[in-house]
């Protein structure tokens, strides 16, 4: 195992997750970045979030619906739990022997930094790989380090806007209709945490470290893998259905139709089918051949029909001949359900009267699910024993 700064033992009675051992210095803050360390730390790595010591991460006021948990926002924590804070100047001299042998001994280095700023500050990949060549470096970055589009600021509904992807969702009378989710960070953070993993198994085989770079960009082209290349290779520009629109290219009934009491999801099913199981003769007669060209007249006659009966009735007739459908549910409802206090998807984080719940890991190890309830740190609440290991490590 590689030689770094030391880290807890494994919980008795479990085996040690993949990361223990490894240390991973976190220089990135608000969502892309942060996540990717978010997943090292619940794998087993030991994370140290590098900030600055004047209101460290952006991230710890940005505080939803007016949420907070204790001196930061409840988002920094749910983004941030499981990891250390160590607050330091990059612009000080005097604190650059710290950072330098923090970079010596770590095995990962995550940062979000606009293109340049790592360079201007000394600590481009060059300058960081010769302090430690098996370091695994990883950037995220809006738009890449090169092209006219560089300097741009890379913030989620920009690069949605930019990409196509707000033009894909809502129907066709809409204005365009982004995703209510930060979908482009999280993706560009799961995608730098494929790489930063990659690298270390490489690292494993030969010994040496390596650079990984992920732009807001790429992530957002790739979350459109499918319609992209449908388009790229002939397809045409992807157009929204006018009725019931939830893919630009897949044919009726594909959508989200209105019950007597609510809402159901129909997914892909032949229309001829779907009208036999649910006592529609038109639907049950509309041709093949025309499902896609007359995709909106279909859309309009199952919106028609389903509204007569409520979602449960229509999902024991569906669920019955094998067609794919879903109730819609609301958060409160979603909670209540069985399959999702199955799956465990919720944990506490804090102790004591100081408590928060949030989401956990998606990855399970070993059949066990990864929780960690420690919360996000205080701003430098790391220095003094990060201080004193580095103070050790120096004699």
């Amino acid at each position: 195992m590689d030689e770094g700064l030391r880290i807890d033992a494994p919980a008795a009675g479990h085996e040690p997750l993949p990361l223990d051992g490894l240390t991973v210095l976190d220089f990135s803050q608000f969502l892309a970045g942060p996540s990717c360390a978010l997943r090292l730390a619940d794998l087993g790595a030991r994370v140290i979030k590098v900030e600055r010591p004047n209101g460290g991460d952006s991230g710890r006021d940005l505080a939803l619906a007016g949420q907070r948990f204790g001196d930061a926002s409840a988002l920094f924590h749910t983004i941030n739990r499981n990891k250390e804070s160590y607050a330091a100047d990059l612009k000080d001299a005097g604190v650059r022997p710290r950072i330098e042998a923090l970079i010596a001994r770590a095995d990962v280095l995550i940062h979000n930094f606009r293109p340049g700023i790592m360079e201007r500050l000394g600590l481009g990949y060059e300058a960081v790989a010769a302090l430690n060549p098996r370091i695994v470096y990883a950037g995220v970055s809006g738009y890449g380090t090169e092209g006219p589009w560089r300097d741009r600021p890379g913030q989620d509904l920009l690069l949605q806007a930019l990409t196509g992807i707000a033009r894909l969702s809502g129907d066709r009378d809409q204005a365009p209709t982004p995703a209510a989710l930060p979908i482009v960070d999280m993706a560009a953070g799961t995608q730098l945490t494929q790489g930063v993993l990659a690298l270390l198994v490489r690292r494993g085989v030969t010994g040496c470290g390596g650079r990984v770079d992920v732009s807001l960009l790429d992530a957002a082209i790739d979350l459109q893998l499918e319609p992209f290349t449908v388009f790229l290779n002939g397809g045409g520009a992807p157009e929204r259905g006018a009725v019931r629109n939830a893919n630009v290219y897949l044919a009726a009934p594909y959508g989200i139709y209105d019950t007597a009491d609510g809402h159901i999801a129909l997914a892909m099913m032949p229309v001829d089918r779907l009208g036999e199981v649910i006592g529609n003769e038109r639907l049950a007669e509309w041709p093949a051949n025309a499902w896609l060209g007359e995709r909106d007249a279909i859309k309009a006659e199952i919106a028609r029909h389903l509204v007569t009966g409520t979602t449960s009735e229509w999902l024991a007739l569906l669920e019955a001949a094998g067609l794919w459908a879903g109730e819609v549910l609301d958060w409160p409802a979603l909670v209540e359900r069985p399959g999702f206090v199955a799956a465990e998807a919720i944990q506490t984080i804090g102790s004591g009267e100081r408590v928060m719940r949030t989401t956990v890991s998606p990855i399970r190890i070993d059949g066990r699910r990864l929780r960690s309830p420690r919360p996000g740190p205080a701003l430098g609440e790391g220095n003094g024993r990060i201080d004193a290991e580095l103070d050790e490590d120096a004699r």
